[in-house]
């Protein structure tokens, strides 16, 4: 598919191989993965006071029967004034984690859906001995100057990253640490040529395929391990029961 291309402060068309990516775009495994890591973000730090943890008195206030007043057991209850709360929040650790293919074909299928919506771009950055805000800001305008942005990287450049980091809404990443949630956030992606392939690498369906051939080869090896041990402990039992015999 054609994809477009920034280089030289220059937009073109190029040529992209998307089937390492998945056929369709699986938005029931996004989404989930999507809340997933926004869960992971939450602190979980928020509190309220139960009717025990509130400052007061325990004592009655008055007496049970015959003031005409309703009854009341103490100046904490929850239907006071500053009592306590009922149902509050209470610190809690929201994260979870789903398995570890799953993030990898939401990560592939975010990449897939920016790049049948034309919001990729193959970007060839330029070379940059220092950090250099005029030059982000020169190729951010080149590439429309969009509100948010999200930059890939092959490999990590801090002068790359000192010269975007200033600019709201973008984001620079490497590819090995790229996730749905970065993608799906990002607005527009540029990405380097080189971190396209280490994607490819990463998450492109040959990747399950040679985890799962990996995963098969570890547990054939674990079994005629155990296998051996398992004859390796008959024929001591043997020598053991003959020498008894004996």
């Amino acid at each position: 598919m054609n994809v477009q291309s920034y280089k030289a402060g220059k937009l073109g068309n190029s040529e992209f191989d998307e089937s390492p990516f998945g056929d369709k775009v699986l938005y029931r495994t996004l989404k989930d993965a999507v809340v997933m890591y926004h869960a992971n973000l939450r602190q979980g730090t928020a509190k309220t006071k139960d009717r025990h943890e509130v400052h007061g008195s325990g004592a009655k206030p008055w007496k049970q029967k015959h003031t005409g007043r309703a009854r009341a057991g103490d100046k904490k209850s929850p239907l006071w004034r500053k009592g306590g709360v009922v149902f509050g929040p209470h610190p809690r650790d929201f994260s979870y984690h789903m398995p570890r293919t799953a993030k990898r074909v939401a990560l592939r299928t975010a990449l897939l859906g920016k790049l049948r919506d034309g919001e990729l771009v193959l970007a060839t950055l330029p070379a940059l001995d220092a950090p250099s805000s005029k030059t982000a800001r020169k190729m951010l305008a080149d590439l429309g100057a969009p509100t948010r942005a999200l930059l890939i990287l092959g490999e990590a450049n801090t002068n790359v990253w000192k010269s975007f980091r200033n600019f709201p809404g973008v984001k620079v990443c490497v590819a090995s640490d790229l996730n749905a949630r970065d993608v799906v956030n990002g607005g527009k992606v540029i990405a380097e040529s080189s971190a396209m392939d280490a994607l490819v690498e990463r998450v492109g369906k040959k990747a399950d395929t040679k985890k799962a051939d990996t995963k098969k080869a570890d547990t054939k090896k674990a079994d005629t391990k155990k296998a051996d041990t398992k004859k390796t402990d008959t024929a001591r039992a043997g020598k053991k029961t003959k020498a008894g015999a004996e």
